[in-house]
């Protein structure tokens, strides 16, 4: 954070009070903790005690967290079976002035976990949307890695099966040449860590710069460190157990640097075939050479004509 960024927030946390539960908006977001209980701030804490009725994944996952903290209030469940079915009716409860709170089985809500259709559901009856903000698996890995923490992006899960997952692998390969490097946050599970491991290496390169986190914030916490080769041999031969993160270092500056210097018809090619549509091709290439964005579209058009 910047000087002007950090003086502006020493003034809110001094002049401001802090903003009470029964002041927040309609839909609240709830981080919860990845593992350790006393991760779950006070504010959180009295957030889901104050609300009608808290929206979760598992009510019985919830319910035990909250019982821990001696909290007893309404909950539903709302997952990917059933979320675009209540999403209409939770925002006529909305409406009517109840106050919801969202929670995940762990972490903060709608990354890699439901609520994102009744987030954007919310958002268009004019509905007012507030986070409580706390753990985070991906973020915390990252910073544990020892990898480049920005840029990154967050790809969620990869594919379970082993044709879908080569070929996800394979167009982030492609955006890559085509110039992109950041580093890479992915979410595992602990019985397909070694396949995945294995199938990185033979898609992006087996020395590149890796990091596996599990168990994070639990008694069991461990990050392994090592190229993508090594952590799929080391998994393999002793299978990491619990919540898994994977993170994947940029493209060393090799690769970088050749597509810097590829042709833009080469770079625009390999955005295409990854799978992106002419516009977004465009676009990205455009941020990684500096050209023009027009001159860079009517050539993705005119590639793409062909």
């Amino acid at each position: 954070m910047d000087e002007a960024g950090s003086a502006g927030t020493a003034a809110s946390q001094a002049g401001d009070p802090p903003v009470a539960p029964a002041s927040l908006p309609g839909l609240i977001l709830v981080a919860t903790p990845i593992g350790n209980l006393g991760d779950l701030s006070p504010r959180a804490l009295d957030t889901l005690r104050t609300a009608d009725a808290v929206l979760c994944e598992d009510t019985r996952v919830t319910g035990a967290m909250l019982a821990r903290h001696g909290v007893s209030v309404t909950l539903l469940a709302l997952h990917d079976h059933n979320e675009g079915a209540q999403a209409p009716r939770l925002v006529e409860r909305l409406l009517g002035g109840a106050r919801l709170a969202l929670v995940s089985d762990a972490g903060t809500p709608l990354v890699s976990d439901p609520g994102y259709r009744l987030v954007r559901a919310a958002i268009a009856a004019g509905v007012p949307v507030g986070a409580i903000p706390g753990p985070n698996a991906a973020v915390m890995a990252l910073t544990l890695s020892g990898l480049p923490p920005h840029p990154f992006l967050f790809l969620g899960f990869l594919p379970a099966k082993a044709a879908a997952r080569a070929a996800e692998i394979a167009r982030i390969a492609a955006v890559e040449r085509a110039g992109l490097a950041v580093t890479l946050i992915l979410y595992e599970a602990p019985h397909r860590a070694a396949e995945a491991l294995a199938a990185l290496a033979e898609g992006l390169g087996p020395g590149r710069p890796a990091a596996l986190a599990r168990e994070m914030t639990k008694r069991f916490e461990e990050v392994r460190r090592g190229t993508l080769a090594a952590l799929a041999q080391g998994a393999e031969a002793d299978p990491p157990r619990g919540e898994i993160v994977l993170v994947v270092g940029p493209p060393e500056a090799g690769l970088a640097e050749a597509a810097a210097e590829a042709t833009l018809e080469d770079q625009l090619s390999a955005a295409l075939a990854s799978g992106l549509s002419v516009r977004d091709a465009a676009a990205m290439v455009a941020e990684a050479t500096g050209l023009p964005r027009k001159q860079v579209y009517a050539a993705a058009l005119a590639l793409a004509a062909r």
